[in-house]
């Protein structure tokens, strides 16, 4: 039986890449979830992948949640849309996208068709180069916006108070190093 194998490049980092071997069987969902393995990231973020051409312009949508929308019929789910469905070229090209609210893509092409190994269990990471980028948690991102919005009301706040009173920055200049002052 042929195993395909992929190399998963980061969009923004080519010295970042993994080669994957995948199952004509095995399903989209199947590679969303091996390439997480490889990288760390969280799988209940929204992705899709999208067939590409040998300029990765985007074609057909193969995504983690359906749209209801009208005009996409052209989407399909990951979650049971088999790869072979999808393989037409001997170096087929997908573009996946992951998490659209702060996305991180890659560039995922077939590079070789190689013998199914009795051995190995599919899918399988053949190869990982690079560390992959860290992703910022939801939680995290917020705390840095509160701690932003404080600074900037603490700013705002002195500003006022600065321009009422009639003192600039530079009078205030003397205070440096001083520790204790009323």
């Amino acid at each position: 039986m042929a195993v395909y194998r992929f190399k998963v490049v980061f969009e923004d980092d080519d010295e970042v890449y993994r080669e994957i071997d995948m199952l004509p069987k095995n399903t989209f969902e199947d590679f969303h979830n091996i390439i997480h393995q490889s990288t760390g990231y969280n799988t209940e973020q929204s992705a899709a992948f999208y067939k590409s051409n040998d300029k990765w312009k985007k074609g057909k949508e193969i995504v983690s949640r359906l749209s209801t929308d009208k005009g996409k019929e052209s989407q399909s789910s990951f979650h049971t849309l088999k790869l072979a469905k999808c393989i037409d070229d001997p170096h087929q090209k997908f573009y996946y996208v992951y998490n659209f609210e702060e996305p991180y893509s890659f560039r995922i092409e077939l590079i070789r068709i190689v013998k199914k190994d009795p051995d190995t269990a599919y899918p399988s990471i053949f190869k990982s180069v690079g560390t992959a980028p860290k992703t910022v948690k939801p939680e995290v991102k917020l705390k840095e916006a509160e701690e932003k919005d404080n600074i900037e009301d603490i700013e705002g706040k002195e500003e006022g108070l600065n321009e009422e009173y009639g003192v600039s920055e530079d009078d205030l200049d003397f205070l440096e190093g001083e520790e204790h002052f009323e």
